[in-house]
């Protein structure tokens, strides 16, 4: 199979481990041995979440606590309690974008790149209508300010407006008929043959939707040399479906990467009656890469591309010019004419219906994510994103730990080797495991240390527990279960 020929994007793995802790714990637990080793095991993975949470217990109500100045609802109210000058609120605004965007990175976000971008906008999947912001809506002030401080490679044009947050990548299908697109592709191909046929491909107007050769090629191309580990996802378009009786008349089915999850980071405009102080935070879930205009803010109405424009009055020009032919003919025939402006207007009606499907789908597209696709906003999103690194971070330190119990002494490299085959041995899945992180929580709890030539080791389970001691949260169901006792 030549992956050349198909659009195929070669991402590169993320550090989410993608298991469910409680399976992660069990199923590590049951390659242990002895049965009290296990128990030791169990009770260390529950020690060690405690003390991850306790450290991450401070950071998290600050960011709650500082976003509850700046929520869009009630944080104006807030504000005005506390009497602040506006270069105090200046300073808790970009406290609370500091924590953010460290917790974002502790959840293992990255921002998306023009080039990210640019690859999702390249082909279209559902949503065929182009969506734009309406930048005069939005603040050019609050990001700026923050990226002068931090500076941030690869960011995207829009991000002193707005900031997108993205993680994972998965696969949405859609099974259909697909009539009127169908209908759309066979124009669409009969009108690049004509501008083929007649030299004028090279001046015609470009599609605003048409791929972007230079970054797909970027991203299709698949080398031998290249990580065979990587995530190999492919595009199915109608735009690339052969031409059969089967295809045109039956049901097809399309594909799209999607991103996994998408945050949005963004504040609206001042106007002349209001101070805007409220920053949104949205969260969404399985976007795909080429409708990912659907969690943009504050997006415009659709309305006809200039394609469309350009169709309708190059068929009005055409049908024009061959009426008047018709008409200067010796025996001008009637049919001929009526058959020229049937198709004429046939097409400019085609060509509007069109446009109406795309907008109801739009909107369709729109009420989906509102619903479906939109996982939380503002206060929720957050405490998500707080469960979310307490999770992986647990995760991370579990597993290390394993490998070094098993394993005795070794280097980093080895950690990162063993637990990224571990993951792939017994749960089927691929990940960039963040070793570096892991091994530093080791170390700070104390139960984990390097030799002479920095090979690290661990003490043994038993060790391991009366090290870090009991924790508050044991204290505290030892006397829940104390008092139901009768």
């Amino acid at each position: 199979m030549d992956k050349k020929k198909k659009d195929v994007f070669r991402l590169e793995r993320e550090s989410v481990i993608p298991i469910l802790k409680p399976k992660l714990i069990i199923t590590l637990a049951n390659l242990i041995e002895h049965s009290s080793d296990r128990a030791e095991f169990l009770k260390l993975c529950k020690r060690v979440e405690y003390i991850i949470r306790a450290w991450y217990l401070l950071q998290f109500e600050d960011l709650l606590q500082l976003y509850s100045l700046f929520d869009p609802v009630h944080g104006t109210r807030k504000l005005e309690q506390q009497n602040l000058t506006p270069e105090n609120i200046d300073i808790l605004e970009h406290n609370f974008l500091t924590c953010l965007f460290q917790v974002m990175d502790k959840s293992n976000f990255k921002i998306a790149t023009d080039d990210e971008i640019d690859v999702a906008h390249s082909g279209q999947y559902l949503l065929n209508l182009p969506i734009t912001v309406d930048e005069s809506k939005l603040d050019k002030k609050l990001l700026k300010r923050y990226f002068v401080e931090h500076p941030h490679e690869n960011l995207p044009d829009f991000a002193d407006k707005y900031i997108i947050f993205r993680r994972g990548i998965g696969i949405d299908r859609t099974t259909d008929y697909f009539f009127m697109e169908k209908v759309d592709m066979l124009i669409a191909r009969l009108w690049a043959w004509l501008l083929r046929k007649t030299g004028l491909e090279r001046v015609s107007f470009r599609n605003s939707n048409a791929p972007l050769k230079k970054d797909l090629k970027k991203d299709d191309e698949i080398s031998a040399e290249t990580d065979q580990d990587d995530l190999y996802v492919e595009r199915i378009r109608l735009e690339k479906m052969k031409l059969s009786c089967h295809n045109l008349l039956g049901q097809i089915t399309i594909q799209e990467p999607t991103f996994d999850r998408m945050i949005v980071v963004y504040r609206r405009a001042n106007t002349n009656a209001n101070t805007e102080r409220g920053i949104f935070v949205k969260h969404f879930k399985n976007i795909p890469m080429a409708d990912m205009e659907i969690v943009l803010p504050e997006k415009r109405n659709p309305s006809l591309t200039p394609m469309d424009w350009v169709k309708f009055l190059g068929s009005s020009i055409v049908g024009l010019v061959a009426v008047v032919g018709s008409l200067d003919m010796p025996k001008a025939d009637l049919w001929v004419i009526f058959a020229i402006l049937s198709t004429v207007i046939g097409y400019c009606a085609k060509t509007y219906f069109t446009f109406q499907q795309n907008m109801a789908t739009y909107q369709n597209l729109i009420t989906q994510s509102m619903y479906d696709k939109q996982l939380d906003s503002g206060k929720g999103t957050l405490l998500h994103l707080c469960d979310d690194v307490i999770q992986q971070e647990v995760k991370e330190v579990i597993i290390s730990f394993f490998i070094l119990m098993e394993q005795g002494k070794a280097t980093r490299h080895d950690i990162d080797f063993r637990a990224e085959e571990l993951i792939k041995e017994e749960f089927g899945e691929s990940c960039n495991f963040d070793v570096g992180d892991a091994v530093k929580k080791l170390e700070k709890l104390d139960i984990v240390a390097r030799d002479t030539i920095g090979r690290y080791y661990c003490v043994g389970l038993k060790r391991a527990n009366e090290i870090i001691g009991t924790t508050t949260e044991e204290v505290i169901l030892e006397a829940k279960q104390s008092t139901s006792v009768p």
